[in-house]
């Protein structure tokens, strides 16, 4: 395929969009873009003391790279970042044109099917119970040594889930035409096998 294809995949945070978004764009060969990535690397360059809007507007895309953007600190500062109106203006055009590369593009984030990329060939809104969604960031941070409860990672999840649904401009919502996908009760396997067949149903 060398013509614009595009998945557009949304869902809160943990709800395995991210995994889900890789495996599905090795499975059909197309460019995947965490847009997750654009904010945490905003909400990095504002940790520094920088100017969240300036950041914005000049970001490059080794700064996807520059450091470590998985850090629950950066990830709150993201979200945090991503409620300004003027820093989400700064990064649309990046992730329009990122979408519409020839071969194929899979972007995953909060406002994707509505907002990004409302002609999307193919809409996904993934999700998960708010419980099992912090389970899941809760083992993540264990695994990588991070001394944290169980209970202030569900909070962070639910503070997080009401500033991306809450927020004036592009809240998180799934897209009327959107693919709902609960991974609630799926396995990675599953998960990834649905979101193929929903994909290629739209091919």
């Amino acid at each position: 395929m060398t013509e614009p294809f595009t998945v557009a995949i949304d869902g809160p945070a943990a709800a395995g969009k991210g995994t889900i978004s890789r495996a599905v764009a090795d499975h059909f060969g197309f460019a995947h873009l965490d847009t997750g990535l654009l904010y945490r690397a905003v909400g990095a360059r504002m940790l520094d003391g920088v100017d969240p809007v300036t950041a914005a507007m000049a970001l490059q895309a080794n700064d996807l790279q520059a450091r470590d953007l998985r850090t629950a600190e950066v990830a709150q500062a993201a979200s945090k970042v991503a409620v300004i109106p003027e820093v989400r203006a700064a990064l649309i055009d990046f992730q329009r044109a990122f979408a519409r590369r020839a071969g194929g593009a899979v972007l995953d984030g909060r406002d994707i099917g509505t907002v990004i990329c409302p002609q999307a060939e193919a809409k996904l809104f993934v999700t998960a119970s708010v419980e099992v969604r912090a389970q899941r960031r809760y083992q993540e941070l264990v695994d990588k040594g991070t001394v944290t409860s169980f209970e202030t990672v569900l909070a962070d999840v639910k503070a997080r889930d009401a500033r991306d649904s809450g927020r004036v401009t592009a809240p998180m919502t799934a897209a009327q035409d959107a693919i709902l996908i609960d991974t609630s009760e799926l396995s990675i396997e599953q998960a990834v096998a649905t979101a193929i067949a929903a994909v290629k149903d739209c091919h």
